[in-house]
This record gives C-alpha cells, sequence and structure tokens, in this order.
C-alpha cells in the first residue's frame, strides 16, 4: 500500500511539472523578441553619419510644439521647407536688446521654437547673444543676462540636441582694451568664459581645439570644418592670426569637404551707421586673402544688423542680419530694416557647395535675391550679392563705386568670379 501511494504522488509530480514548465512556456513566449536592425541602419557606417552621407532613411517627421504649430500655421499658404541637403545649418545673430537686459524679442523665442521645423545639424550664431558692453552692470546682473541667454536659447537647443557654435559678440564679452592693453571688459570676459565652460553649457559641438574657448575655437561638423575668432573688435592680435593660419593650414581644415568661419564683426561695411572703421575688421582685403589660401568658404558675421548674401573675391560673405533689437537698413537701399534667419543647406556634390533661404521674421516669408542690392559699395570695399559677379555689373553700376571708392576697392585684386567652391 504505501509503495502504491509513493508512486501516485511520484506520477502526479511529474505531471505538475510538465504542465508548469508549459505554462512558462508559453508565457515567456508571449514576450516579442528584440527588433533587428533595419538593413538601412546596417548600411550606415560611422564615418558615413560623421561625414554627413546622404541615406535613403528619411528623417523623422518634426515635432513641434503647440507654439510652433500655431506659428506654421498662421502663415498663410504654409511656411516654406527646402529640400535638405547633406548638412543643414541655422544662422542666426545679435539676440540681445538693451544694455543688461534679461528680456529676448518675441522674434527669438519664435526663430528658437521653429527649429524643430527646420530640423539643422547646428545653429551657428553671429555673437551678441546678451547685452553687455557696459562698465555699470554688476556682476549678477551679467550672471542674470547669460541664465536669461539659457532659458530662452541654450537651454532649449540642449533639450532638441542641436549642436550650437557661435563667436563672441562685443556686447558678450568685448575685447576692447585701454591705454594699458588690459581689457575694458575684463570682468564680462570672466563671466562669459563660467557659462560657456560650465559643463552643463556645454555646446554640444564636436572640438577640435579649444585651449582658448570661447574667443578661438575649432570644433567640427559632419565634414565641415567651423573656426570662431573674437571678431568683438576690430583688430585680431598677431599671436592669434598666427593661430588662424595654423589652425587653417592643419590637416583637420584641409582634409575637410568645407571650411567656414565665424566672426561678429564682418570684413566689409554694409549697413547704414555701421559701414565705417571699427564696425568691420581692420586689413579686410588682408584677412580675405589669407581665407582664401586656405580655401574658407564661407564667412558667417554679426554685428551689422542687416542680411546680406554677398561674395568679395572667392569668399562667401553671409552678413546674417538680426533677431534681437535694433536692425538697420542697408547702404544705398529703400528696403526697410527687418529681422531674419537663414537656412543654410550645404550639398557637397554642388558646386555652389551651400543654398540660402532666409526668412523675415515679422512675416515668415522668404526673402529672394533679387529684392536686394546687387552689390553695396561700403568705405572699405564692394561687396556683391552672391548671385552676381563683377564682369555682370552694368557700367554705371561699376562707374557708382568707382567714383565713390576708386578702382581698387571696387575690384579687389581681379574681377570677382562666381563662387568658389571648397576644395576635398
Amino acid at each position: 500500500m504505501g509503495f502504491k501511494r509513493f508512486f501516485t504522488g511520484l506520477c502526479l509530480g511529474l505531471v505538475l511539472s510538465v504542465c508548469l514548465s508549459c505554462s512558462q512556456r508559453a508565457l515567456f513566449s508571449e514576450t516579442p523578441a528584440p527588433a533587428t536592425p533595419t538593413a538601412e541602419a546596417e548600411t550606415i557606417s560611422p564615418a558615413e553619419a560623421r561625414e554627413g552621407a546622404v541615406t535613403d532613411v528619411a528623417p523623422a517627421p518634426p515635432e513641434l510644439s503647440a507654439e510652433a504649430e500655431a506659428i506654421v500655421a498662421s502663415v498663410a499658404g504654409g511656411l516654406a521647407n527646402p529640400p535638405r541637403k547633406d548638412v543643414r545649418l541655422v544662422a542666426i545673430s545679435d539676440l540681445n536688446s538693451a544694455y543688461g537686459s534679461t528680456d529676448y524679442d518675441p522674434e527669438v523665442d519664435r526663430a528658437i521654437a521653429l527649429l524643430p521645423f527646420w530640423q539643422p545639424d547646428l545653429v551657428v550664431c553671429g555673437g551678441d547673444m546678451v547685452a553687455g558692453q557696459s562698465p555699470s552692470l554688476t556682476a549678477p546682473q551679467i550672471q542674470a543676462m547669460w541664465q536669461a541667454f539659457d532659458d530662452h536659447v541654450a537651454a532649449p537647443l540642449r533639450r532638441q540636441a542641436v549642436p550650437f557654435g557661435f563667436t563672441i559678440g562685443n556686447h558678450d564679452a568685448s575685447g576692447a582694451k585701454g591705454p594699458n592693453n588690459q581689457f575694458l571688459f575684463q570682468q564680462e570676459r570672466d563671466l562669459a568664459t563660467a557659462y560657456w565652460t560650465a559643463a552643463e553649457h556645454s555646446p554640444g559641438v564636436n572640438f577640435i581645439d579649444r585651449t582658448d574657448f570661447p574667443f578661438y575655437y575649432t570644433f567640427e561638423q559632419q565634414g565641415i570644418f567651423f573656426m570662431a575668432w573674437d571678431g568683438s573688435t576690430n583688430r585680431l592680435p598677431e599671436e592669434k592670426l598666427a593661430w588662424v593660419e595654423q589652425a587653417l593650414a592643419s590637416d583637420a581644415a584641409q582634409q575637410a569637404k568645407a571650411r567656414i568661419l565665424l566672426s561678429h564683426l564682418p570684413l566689409y561695411g554694409i549697413a547704414v551707421g555701421r559701414d565705417k572703421p571699427g564696425e568691420v575688421l581692420d586689413n579686410a582685403d588682408q584677412l580675405r586673402a589669407m581665407l582664401e589660401r586656405y580655401n574658407v568658404h564661407t564667412y558667417i558675421s554679426g554685428h551689422q544688423h542687416a542680411y546680406y548674401p554677398g561674395h568679395r573675391g572667392n569668399l562667401q560673405l553671409l552678413h546674417t542680419g538680426i533677431l534681437g533689437s535694433g536692425p538697420r537698413a542697408l547702404i544705398d537701399s529703400s528696403l526697410p530694416p527687418g529681422k531674419v534667419l537663414t537656412v543654410i543647406d550645404v550639398d557637397f556634390a554642388d558646386p555652389e557647395l551651400t543654398t540660402y533661404t532666409s526668412y523675415d521674421m515679422a512675416t515668415l516669408r522668404t526673402i529672394e535675391y533679387a529684392e536686394l542690392p546687387r552689390f553695396l559699395a561700403g568705405h572699405n570695399g564692394i561687396v556683391l550679392r552672391r548671385d552676381v559677379s563683377y564682369d555682370e555689373l552694368a557700367p554705371d553700376e561699376k562707374s557708382f563705386c568707382e567714383q565713390r571708392l576708386g578702382p581698387a576697392f571696387c575690384t579687389g585684386h581681379l574681377s570677382f568670379p562666381r563662387p568658389k567652391t571648397y576644395s576635398a
């Protein structure tokens, strides 16, 4: 009898074990297996992604905030979004308001809100992110300005995971010096450095040389070499020019697919009230010749508070305009001043390399080249609209420039060819 009970219990135990095993197997089988990478993902190497290679994988549709959706919906006919190329940049500049202000004009907030619509790979800024350059500002006031900038601009960019390449402007941390060769705004330079070198404020770019960041530094973005120099005053120190040449001659620069420079002050004057010495860099033609020698394609600048897509010699000159307070009119133009943002699409297979789509930030309509003057004859040299060559100017246009500036400032070293591309 005892043996039968033992045998019956053993059989029941085996049956229960089998049932439990089957139940667990069925339960676990309900969990889906991890998805395998798609064929498209497997064919994209890290090198291709870094260099901005074109793939068949379409970008995810933008996720817009309610504010951005309302802005887009308000544009009659829809907000223009140009075709994407290898790399997309958005260029902004001069975001600040009155001295010491911690407020930003609505166009600044509008631009940042719309970035997910354009989905840039990088945002570049021509400087004047805060409203300094006043001896009366205290350290807490300056820190409050940088905190406001972080709230309105930098933090939203970090949340969107968009890198931010910038140059320092005269209202951020002026490099002006007094008779004793000391910086007049040392406190502002110290506090700007403290803000930008804090780990939590990282701009998210791929640094190459950040030894003197944020005043002089280089970085790489998808095969493009970027340099930012301290163009917050009209003169670059000789020792810094030596660094500039060394950096531009480096393998990192010369093996890149393109080279772009960020400066607050431009090389040439284009705007009413800013077309004069001190408001542009000294020795503009010599600096331009140096940049051309190292095949720099585009010089992006702010400070003039006016938008003009130009070129002189073989160097593209993007005067970014302004998003903050105080837009200015172009010289010799009846166009009203406005606030502008530019989307730059880079196509490495296109001989022109870059395509601009610029927006009037009041109306969000696009600005066509034909609306702008064919050339601007500023005090230190002619700047041609980027789609116009010197040879295409009419005799009366050439005569106007030569009578104002003389032949040397109107023709430069040679007649201007169409924009030259990168050397890969």
